[in-house]
Protein backbone atom coordinates (compact mmCIF):
# COMPACT_ATOMS: atom_id res chain seq x y z
CA UNK A 1 0.00 0.00 0.00
CA UNK A 2 1.32 3.42 -0.98
CA UNK A 3 2.40 5.50 2.04
CA UNK A 4 0.68 8.87 2.35
CA UNK A 5 2.45 12.17 3.07
CA UNK A 6 1.40 15.80 2.68
CA UNK A 7 2.14 19.45 3.30
CA UNK A 8 -0.38 21.69 5.02
CA UNK A 9 -0.53 25.48 5.02
CA UNK A 10 -2.73 28.44 4.14
CA UNK A 11 -2.41 29.60 1.44
CA UNK A 12 -0.86 26.51 -0.12
CA UNK A 13 -1.14 27.03 -3.89
CA UNK A 14 2.44 28.28 -4.19
CA UNK A 15 4.05 25.29 -2.48
CA UNK A 16 6.86 23.40 -4.22
CA UNK A 17 6.82 20.56 -1.69
CA UNK A 18 4.78 18.03 -3.76
CA UNK A 19 7.16 18.55 -6.69
CA UNK A 20 10.26 18.22 -4.50
CA UNK A 21 9.10 15.12 -2.64
CA UNK A 22 7.75 13.60 -5.85
CA UNK A 23 11.22 13.84 -7.39
CA UNK A 24 12.81 12.47 -4.22
CA UNK A 25 10.40 9.51 -4.15
CA UNK A 26 10.89 8.73 -7.82
CA UNK A 27 14.68 8.84 -7.68
CA UNK A 28 14.90 6.77 -4.47
CA UNK A 29 12.13 4.38 -5.58
CA UNK A 30 9.93 5.00 -2.55
CA UNK A 31 6.30 3.84 -2.74
CA UNK A 32 4.69 7.02 -1.45
CA UNK A 33 2.37 9.84 -2.45
CA UNK A 34 2.63 13.47 -1.39
CA UNK A 35 -0.20 15.98 -1.61
CA UNK A 36 -0.94 19.58 -0.60
CA UNK A 37 -3.66 20.43 1.92
CA UNK A 38 -5.02 23.92 2.47
CA UNK A 39 -5.52 23.99 6.22
CA UNK A 40 -8.43 25.85 7.84
CA UNK A 41 -7.67 29.03 9.79
CA UNK A 42 -10.94 29.01 11.72
CA UNK A 43 -12.17 27.72 14.09
CA UNK A 44 -9.06 27.59 16.27
CA UNK A 45 -9.01 23.79 16.62
CA UNK A 46 -9.76 23.02 12.96
CA UNK A 47 -6.10 22.61 12.01
CA UNK A 48 -5.56 19.96 14.68
CA UNK A 49 -8.64 18.09 13.50
CA UNK A 50 -7.42 18.02 9.89
CA UNK A 51 -3.98 16.72 10.87
CA UNK A 52 -5.42 14.04 13.16
CA UNK A 53 -7.84 12.96 10.43
CA UNK A 54 -4.94 12.63 7.97
CA UNK A 55 -3.04 10.46 10.45
CA UNK A 56 -6.14 8.38 11.23
CA UNK A 57 -6.50 7.54 7.54
CA UNK A 58 -3.00 6.08 7.50
CA UNK A 59 -0.90 9.20 6.87
CA UNK A 60 2.75 8.64 7.76
CA UNK A 61 3.98 12.21 7.97
CA UNK A 62 3.20 15.80 7.12
CA UNK A 63 5.15 18.98 6.46
CA UNK A 64 3.93 22.18 8.07
CA UNK A 65 4.18 25.63 6.56
CA UNK A 66 2.80 29.06 7.50
CA UNK A 67 0.77 29.81 9.51
CA UNK A 68 0.57 26.47 11.34
CA UNK A 69 4.08 25.71 12.65
CA UNK A 70 3.27 26.79 16.21
CA UNK A 71 0.07 24.76 16.29
CA UNK A 72 1.87 21.72 14.92
CA UNK A 73 4.45 21.91 17.67
CA UNK A 74 1.76 22.38 20.33
CA UNK A 75 -0.14 19.25 19.27
CA UNK A 76 2.91 16.96 19.30
CA UNK A 77 3.52 14.25 21.89
CA UNK A 78 7.29 14.31 21.41
CA UNK A 79 9.71 16.75 19.80
CA UNK A 80 13.37 17.30 18.96
CA UNK A 81 15.49 19.86 20.78
CA UNK A 82 15.47 21.99 17.61
CA UNK A 83 11.69 22.09 17.54
CA UNK A 84 11.51 22.80 21.26
CA UNK A 85 13.82 25.80 20.99
CA UNK A 86 11.92 27.13 18.00
CA UNK A 87 8.56 26.44 19.62
CA UNK A 88 7.57 25.42 16.11
CA UNK A 89 7.55 22.33 13.91
CA UNK A 90 7.87 22.08 10.15
CA UNK A 91 7.48 18.29 10.05
CA UNK A 92 5.41 15.71 11.92
CA UNK A 93 5.70 11.94 11.95
CA UNK A 94 2.93 9.63 13.09
CA UNK A 95 4.15 6.57 15.00
CA UNK A 96 2.12 4.12 17.08
CA UNK A 97 -0.60 6.66 17.73
CA UNK A 98 1.88 9.36 18.75
CA UNK A 99 2.81 12.59 16.98
CA UNK A 100 6.54 13.35 16.79
CA UNK A 101 7.66 16.86 15.80
CA UNK A 102 10.89 18.21 14.36
CA UNK A 103 12.12 21.40 12.74
CA UNK A 104 14.51 21.02 9.81
CA UNK A 105 14.61 24.65 8.66
CA UNK A 106 17.86 25.43 10.45
CA UNK A 107 19.72 22.27 9.53
CA UNK A 108 18.59 22.69 5.92
CA UNK A 109 19.90 26.25 5.89
CA UNK A 110 23.27 25.24 7.33
CA UNK A 111 23.62 22.39 4.84
CA UNK A 112 22.87 24.72 1.93
CA UNK A 113 25.46 27.23 3.12
CA UNK A 114 28.21 24.80 4.03
CA UNK A 115 27.73 22.00 1.47
CA UNK A 116 26.06 23.56 -1.57
CA UNK A 117 27.68 26.99 -1.35
CA UNK A 118 30.96 25.64 0.05
CA UNK A 119 31.03 28.19 2.87
CA UNK A 120 32.04 26.55 6.16
CA UNK A 121 31.01 28.74 9.09
CA UNK A 122 33.66 27.56 11.52
CA UNK A 123 35.73 30.52 12.67
CA UNK A 124 33.60 33.07 10.76
CA UNK A 125 31.62 36.11 11.89
CA UNK A 126 27.93 35.50 11.26
CA UNK A 127 25.08 38.03 11.41
CA UNK A 128 21.44 36.93 11.50
CA UNK A 129 18.76 39.57 10.91
CA UNK A 130 15.54 38.95 12.82
CA UNK A 131 14.52 37.03 15.94
CA UNK A 132 11.39 35.21 14.82
CA UNK A 133 10.65 31.57 14.14
CA UNK A 134 13.17 31.22 11.33
CA UNK A 135 15.99 32.40 13.58
CA UNK A 136 14.84 30.27 16.50
CA UNK A 137 14.87 27.21 14.28
CA UNK A 138 18.35 28.00 12.96
CA UNK A 139 20.19 28.83 16.18
CA UNK A 140 21.30 25.38 17.32
CA UNK A 141 22.45 24.19 13.88
CA UNK A 142 24.29 27.49 13.34
CA UNK A 143 26.06 27.36 16.70
CA UNK A 144 26.95 23.71 16.08
CA UNK A 145 28.82 24.92 12.98
CA UNK A 146 31.20 26.73 15.39
CA UNK A 147 31.30 30.31 14.12
CA UNK A 148 33.81 32.61 15.81
CA UNK A 149 30.96 34.99 16.59
CA UNK A 150 27.24 35.01 15.92
CA UNK A 151 25.11 38.13 16.26
CA UNK A 152 21.32 38.42 16.20
CA UNK A 153 20.04 41.88 15.21
CA UNK A 154 16.38 42.73 15.69
CA UNK A 155 14.14 45.76 16.06
CA UNK A 156 12.87 44.36 19.37
CA UNK A 157 16.15 44.11 21.27
CA UNK A 158 14.54 42.44 24.30
CA UNK A 159 13.29 39.61 22.08
CA UNK A 160 16.78 39.06 20.71
CA UNK A 161 18.34 39.09 24.19
CA UNK A 162 15.78 36.59 25.45
CA UNK A 163 16.64 34.25 22.60
CA UNK A 164 20.38 34.59 23.23
CA UNK A 165 19.84 33.84 26.91
CA UNK A 166 17.83 30.75 26.04
CA UNK A 167 20.82 29.16 24.28
CA UNK A 168 23.46 30.57 26.62
CA UNK A 169 26.49 28.32 26.74
CA UNK A 170 25.93 26.79 23.29
CA UNK A 171 28.26 29.19 21.51
CA UNK A 172 29.44 32.80 21.08
CA UNK A 173 26.03 34.39 20.55
CA UNK A 174 25.06 38.01 21.25
CA UNK A 175 21.98 40.07 20.42
CA UNK A 176 21.70 43.75 19.50
CA UNK A 177 19.52 46.34 17.81
CA UNK A 178 20.07 47.47 14.23
CA UNK A 179 21.72 50.79 15.23
CA UNK A 180 24.35 48.84 17.21
CA UNK A 181 25.57 47.22 13.99
CA UNK A 182 27.23 50.48 12.95
CA UNK A 183 29.99 49.76 15.47
CA UNK A 184 30.37 46.02 14.90
CA UNK A 185 32.34 45.89 11.68
CA UNK A 186 32.01 43.48 8.79
CA UNK A 187 30.63 39.95 8.83
CA UNK A 188 31.60 36.98 6.69
CA UNK A 189 27.99 35.85 6.39
CA UNK A 190 24.84 37.99 6.69
CA UNK A 191 21.51 36.14 6.67
CA UNK A 192 18.21 37.96 6.24
CA UNK A 193 15.71 35.94 8.27
CA UNK A 194 13.15 38.74 8.53
CA UNK A 195 9.89 38.82 6.61
CA UNK A 196 10.81 42.14 4.96
CA UNK A 197 11.54 40.69 1.52
CA UNK A 198 8.07 39.14 1.33
CA UNK A 199 6.74 42.70 0.98
CA UNK A 200 9.68 43.99 -1.07
CA UNK A 201 10.97 45.81 1.99
CA UNK A 202 14.36 46.02 3.67
CA UNK A 203 15.38 45.63 7.33
CA UNK A 204 17.32 48.69 8.60
CA UNK A 205 20.73 47.09 8.24
CA UNK A 206 23.74 49.36 7.56
CA UNK A 207 25.76 48.55 4.41
CA UNK A 208 28.92 48.46 6.50
CA UNK A 209 28.09 44.99 7.87
CA UNK A 210 28.84 43.39 4.52
CA UNK A 211 32.30 42.13 3.62
CA UNK A 212 33.00 42.19 -0.14
CA UNK A 213 34.62 38.76 0.28
CA UNK A 214 31.64 37.50 2.30
CA UNK A 215 28.18 36.19 1.49
CA UNK A 216 24.67 37.62 1.79
CA UNK A 217 21.93 34.99 2.15
CA UNK A 218 18.24 35.73 1.71
CA UNK A 219 15.78 33.23 3.20
CA UNK A 220 13.05 34.26 0.76
CA UNK A 221 13.32 32.45 -2.57
CA UNK A 222 12.03 32.80 -6.11
CA UNK A 223 12.03 36.61 -5.93
CA UNK A 224 15.25 37.34 -7.77
CA UNK A 225 17.40 40.15 -6.40
CA UNK A 226 15.49 41.30 -3.29
CA UNK A 227 16.14 44.71 -1.66
CA UNK A 228 18.41 42.97 0.86
CA UNK A 229 20.48 41.25 -1.82
CA UNK A 230 20.58 44.45 -3.85
CA UNK A 231 21.94 46.30 -0.80
CA UNK A 232 24.63 43.65 -0.45
CA UNK A 233 25.54 43.86 -4.14
CA UNK A 234 25.78 47.65 -3.90
CA UNK A 235 28.11 47.18 -0.92
CA UNK A 236 30.44 45.17 -3.15
CA UNK A 237 29.37 41.64 -2.18
CA UNK A 238 29.67 39.15 -5.03
CA UNK A 239 28.45 36.11 -3.10
CA UNK A 240 24.65 36.32 -2.86
CA UNK A 241 22.15 33.48 -2.49
CA UNK A 242 18.46 33.00 -1.84
CA UNK A 243 16.64 30.34 0.17
CA UNK A 244 15.80 27.82 -2.55
CA UNK A 245 18.64 25.59 -1.42
CA UNK A 246 17.41 25.72 2.15
CA UNK A 247 13.90 24.81 0.95
CA UNK A 248 15.17 21.70 -0.81
CA UNK A 249 17.63 20.70 1.91
CA UNK A 250 15.08 20.88 4.72
CA UNK A 251 12.76 18.78 2.55
CA UNK A 252 15.54 16.22 2.14
CA UNK A 253 16.05 16.10 5.91
CA UNK A 254 12.33 15.42 6.44
CA UNK A 255 12.43 12.75 3.71
CA UNK A 256 15.37 11.06 5.45
CA UNK A 257 13.54 11.24 8.80
CA UNK A 258 10.44 9.65 7.30
CA UNK A 259 11.91 7.15 4.86
CA UNK A 260 15.45 6.40 6.08
CA UNK A 261 16.90 7.50 2.72
CA UNK A 262 18.60 10.82 2.01
CA UNK A 263 17.80 11.93 -1.53
CA UNK A 264 20.10 13.85 -3.85
CA UNK A 265 19.28 17.56 -3.88
CA UNK A 266 21.47 19.31 -6.47
CA UNK A 267 19.27 18.67 -9.51
CA UNK A 268 16.14 19.84 -7.66
CA UNK A 269 17.86 23.02 -6.51
CA UNK A 270 18.96 23.74 -10.07
CA UNK A 271 15.43 23.17 -11.35
CA UNK A 272 13.85 25.56 -8.85
CA UNK A 273 16.50 28.29 -8.84
CA UNK A 274 15.70 31.75 -10.17
CA UNK A 275 18.64 33.80 -11.52
CA UNK A 276 19.81 36.52 -9.12
CA UNK A 277 20.48 39.07 -11.83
Amino acid sequence: MTDQYAVIGNPIGHTKSPLIHGIFANESRQDMSYTAIEGPIEPADAFVSVVRAFAAKGGKGINITAPFKLKAFAMSDECSERAELAGAANALKFENGRIVADNFDGIGLVRDIEVNLHLPMEGKRVLMLGAGGAVRGALLPFLAARPAEMVIANRNIAKGHALATQVSGRGPLVACGYPDLEQMGRFDLVVNATSASLTDDLPPVPPGVFSPQGTAYELAYGKGLTPFLRLARNAGVHGVADGVGMLVEQAAEAFLWWRGVRPSTSAVIDRLSVPLA
